[in-house]
């Protein structure tokens, strides 16, 4: 008769857990059809450990939004192919790779506009719209400004286009107005005059609208005398 064996045999592995084995089941999660947000229970779930495992490497929801965010924002920056001296079209890029980028993650994406990480990738961004302003002639005050305003235009509208992703998974551009417009011509005359084409706009043409009204804002300023 065989001996019996002694101790105990598990076919279980043990889970080798770190801040980027946490960051990549993190971004899985957040890229998932309707996501709208990454819980430690799910992210404790996915990685088969129990939630507060996860406290050890990250001490909050707000780190660890933080650190999807630094890594989503490396994606939109690396996409970027355009050389610094053409300026404008280095923005026009960030803009539209930034905004695939965090709506490629919708639970990600949709908090862009509450998270600040201080982080190298938020650096990395904010020295590349820099330089671009002061390439196109900009200083001071006015490089500032023009910097906020295009981030306050990049961040807003890639938070709307993740939300809308959330809402209709699949969908890589949705209709700016989600139903039609029904109204009494005799007390919104200028609604009801404009209703098919208004009927008609779509986010990603109204975001990259408004990131080439903050380029053209920033060469007229820099062209004055």
């Amino acid at each position: 008769m065989a001996k019996a064996q002694t101790g105990r045999t598990s076919t279980a592995r043990k889970v080798r857990l770190d801040r980027d084995a946490i960051i990549a089941a993190a971004l899985e999660l957040a890229a998932a059809p309707g996501a709208t947000t990454v819980s430690f229970r799910d992210l404790g779930s996915r990685l088969g450990v129990d939630p507060t495992a996860v406290y050890r490497h990250f001490r909050s929801k707000e780190e660890l939004m933080g650190a999807l965010f630094e890594h989503v924002t490396d994606i939109g920056l690396d996409a970027i192919d355009a050389p610094p001296e053409e300026w404008q079209e280095r923005l026009r890029q960030l803009a539209l790779r930034t905004r695939e980028a965090l709506s490629r993650y919708p639970a990600v994406g949709g908090e862009a506009m509450l998270l600040t990480t201080n982080g190298l990738a938020e650096h990395r961004a904010m020295e590349t719209i820099l330089d671009a302003f002061a390439r196109a002639g900009l200083e001071g005050d006015e490089l500032v400004r023009h910097y906020a305003l295009f981030a306050m235009q990049t961040l807003s509208g890639s938070a709307n286009a993740a939300r809308a992703r959330a809402l209709h998974p699949g969908e890589s551009d949705s209709l700016w107005l989600d139903a039609p417009l029904l109204v009494d011509p005799r007390e919104f005359p200028l609604i009801a005059r404009n209703a098919p084409r208004l009927a008609e706009l779509r986010d990603e043409a109204l975001y990259l609208a408004g990131i080439d009204m903050v380029i053209a804002s920033a060469e007229r300023t820099a062209a004055r005398p």
